[in-house]
């Protein structure tokens, strides 16, 4: 499945309708972001089951505001509306498909008994 940009009119939906999606925080000028492009783009091809978007936070500023978006490229891994992982950082393939097995893996019970758990202990 090819990658997606994200916008404001389609994140929502997407993250809501979707088990797992990887986002990519990038700009046309970021060179880190121009080299994880393809290896982002050959994943995507890999795992058809993922939705792969895009975020052009030049274009999106409101997105990479609300997420925090500081340093880019970042790399957000979503499942079942949940952030497992938010890291700036181009990734190497390898790293890339591990990152993805562990989305994949995760046991999203426990993580919601642990957040809610936190949740108590700070409430």
């Amino acid at each position: 499945m090819p990658t997606i940009e994200l916008t404001k009119d389609n994140f929502e939906e997407t993250v809501t309708g979707s088990e797992i999606v990887l986002i990519d925080f990038w700009a046309a000028w970021c060179g880190p972001c121009r080299t994880f492009s393809p290896v982002y783009e050959k994943a995507a091809e890999r795992h058809p089951d993922i939705v792969f978007g895009k975020v052009d936070t030049e274009a999106q500023p409101e997105l990479a505001a609300a997420f925090r978006i500081s340093s880019i490229p970042t790399l957000m891994a979503v499942r079942d509306r949940t952030i497992l992982y938010a890291r700036p950082g181009a990734l190497p393939p390898q790293a890339l498909e591990e990152l993805i097995g562990k989305v994949r893996e995760a046991d999203m019970d426990d993580l919601r008994r642990e957040a809610a758990a936190q949740s108590t202990e700070a409430g």
